[in-house]
């Protein structure tokens, strides 16, 4: 069996399903890229056994056939091998020839009969949603994902679907995202879970513009479809905890500050809290927020004082600076809005002014007050 392929496009396509693959897995087949050769049509699979990658792509090939190549060794000569035309040869053992211009590579292939089988897409439904929407959706509540194992719900993005919108909720049970696009119509009110490494895949595998993406699920897995890629995971088969009875519904203070400001001052003075709860109180009174870190272990200090806009009695809470900061991170407009109503009840924190189809909401659980 022999194809022709270009080096460029064939990295191109290859690094975009490489991350599926782990370093250390249990399978050495899992090492593997699948090579799929159908007259003119090439069909790679990367896989973990949980998630699964595919790309085609147009080659020159007069023979149909498999075969499994180790992906490492693949990539890291392909990234040194300037664009051409490269032929790979593949014997009846599974050995691969591949010749470039001056050069020529020996590699052993596997037997393709034993990559594990893909998932069938049987009895799905599907919605459709641009590729900026959901690559926006992933970057705005990925950071809230938890990553103890001993919560399996909480380890996933949350799609909550409805004929009028779609939202993605994650929590760490410290901080909870709500991120709501209503561009997006399902054809019926559903749950699932998707877990953190497949969205992590996605993010960097999607075009941030406005290409349609067609996802489909079933009850134990998701499919992604964009062009000639596409993606299917198992699903986190587990219940999301009731994330409404978190969210305060009436915090009646309002704190407005400048987004990059406040970022800076937090960054600035959290460098001077406690490592292990990071650590900053926020001392609102009038027009002026006071933020103030300190370790005591150490005698270091660090307080800062900035202009905001408050509507509310004085108050004095604690958060984890970081958790704050990350939030910011996801707000895209110049000023914040935070709503707080008592130091020991959650502050939610939302942008200023967002696109009209779309909808954040962040919730962080304060910190005991140092008396």
């Amino acid at each position: 069996m022999k194809f022709i392929v270009s080096s460029s496009a064939l990295l191109k396509q290859l690094q975009q399903i490489s991350g599926v693959i782990n370093a250390n897995t249990v399978l050495p087949i899992l090492e593997d890229f699948l090579f799929e050769i159908e007259k003119n049509k090439l069909t790679v699979v990367a896989t973990d056994l949980e998630t699964v990658m595919r790309v085609q792509m147009e080659i020159e090939a007069k023979e149909t056939g498999r075969v499994c190549i180790p992906a490492k060794i693949l990539i890291d000569s392909l990234k040194n091998i300037p664009d051409q035309p490269l032929t790979f040869t593949i014997d009846k053992n599974f050995g691969i020839e591949i010749t470039s211009d001056n050069g020529k590579y020996k590699v052993m292939g596997e037997n393709p009969d034993n990559f594990p089988k893909e998932p069938a897409a049987d009895g799905t439904t599907s919605f459709e949603m641009t590729s900026s929407a959901l690559v926006t959706a992933i970057n705005k509540t990925l950071f809230a994902v938890s990553s103890d194992d001993l919560r399996p719900a909480m380890t996933g993005v949350y799609f909550e679907l409805d004929k009028n919108f779609a939202q993605f909720v994650a929590t760490d049970a410290h901080r909870l995202v709500r991120y709501k696009r209503t561009d997006v119509k399902c054809p019926k009110a559903d749950s699932f879970i998707v877990p953190k490494k497949p969205l992590n895949i996605l993010k960097s595998a999607l075009p941030d513009n406005d290409d349609t993406i067609t996802i489909s699920y079933n009850s134990n897995h998701l499919f992604v479809t964009h062009g000639n890629a596409q993606m299917s995971c198992r699903l986190i088969d587990a219940r999301f905890p009731d994330y409404k009875v978190v969210i305060p519904a009436d915090n009646p203070y309002k704190l407005l500050v400048g987004k990059t400001d406040f970022q800076g001052a937090l960054r600035r003075v959290s460098v001077f809290s406690n490592k292990s709860t990071n650590q900053v109180v926020l001392a609102i009174s009038g027009s002026e927020l006071q933020l103030t870190a300190q370790d005591i272990d150490f005698s270091f200090e660090g307080t800062e004082r900035m202009k905001c806009q408050y509507d509310g009695e004085d108050l004095a809470i604690a958060f984890n600076a970081r958790f704050v900061i990350e939030m910011l991170n996801a707000a895209e407009s110049d000023e914040v809005r935070m709503e707080l109503s008592t130091p020991t009840k959650a502050g939610i924190l939302k942008p200023t002014d967002s696109d009209p189809n779309e909808e954040l909401l962040m919730l962080v659980m304060p910190l005991m007050l140092n008396a």
